[in-house]
């Protein structure tokens, strides 16, 4: 071997050694860091009711507008379209609480839980309407079976019998 190889083979074998010492010198490159687990599922601390949910009582959405045998010329409880005359409107929907025991207890919570909303229509229909606080709760029967759903309603007073809603209460 020349001379010039010698040093060229010498040139590369330092030039091998550097980029070795370069590599296990070098820091390596950061890994992303993994992600934190995703937080575990947990209840919301109200339940909602379901709606797609089926009820053996009466149940309605609020916004079901609604006319009752009480009221008018009809047998059971039926939906109209609130813009044809109706005795009755649903305006939200509650959970009751646990622990009730009887109907009684379980009518006068459900209308404890409605009052607010009842009391805000009323004050948007001018404060001095026509209408009563009359929700549709679960009897005891179906409430020790866990439904705990109850419809919020408005409806029209029965001291005038050719009263009725005629829109949507907003």
């Amino acid at each position: 071997m020349s001379g010039r190889q010698k040093a060229f083979l010498a040139g590369l074998v330092a030039a091998i050694a550097v980029a070795a010492a370069a590599l296990l010198l070098w820091p390596a490159a950061k890994q992303p860091a993994a992600a934190p687990p995703p937080p575990p599922a947990s209840p919301s601390p109200t339940p909602s009711p379901s709606p797609s949910k089926t009820y053996p009582y009466p149940f309605y959405p609020p916004g079901t507008c609604l006319v009752v045998p009480w009221l008018s010329k009809v047998t059971t409880t039926g939906v109209v379209p609130c813009d044809q005359p109706h005795d009755s409107e649903t305006i939200s929907v509650v959970v009751l609480p646990e622990g009730l025991t009887d109907d009684g207890a379980i009518v006068q919570a459900t209308l404890r839980l409605c009052k607010d909303e009842y009391t805000a229509v009323k004050q948007r229909q001018g404060g001095t309407t026509p209408y009563y606080n009359s929700p549709l709760s679960p009897g005891a029967q179906y409430y020790r079976q866990g439904f705990r759903e109850a419809s919020c309603a408005v409806t029209v007073s029965n001291q005038n019998d050719d009263r009725k809603l005629t829109a949507p209460l907003h």
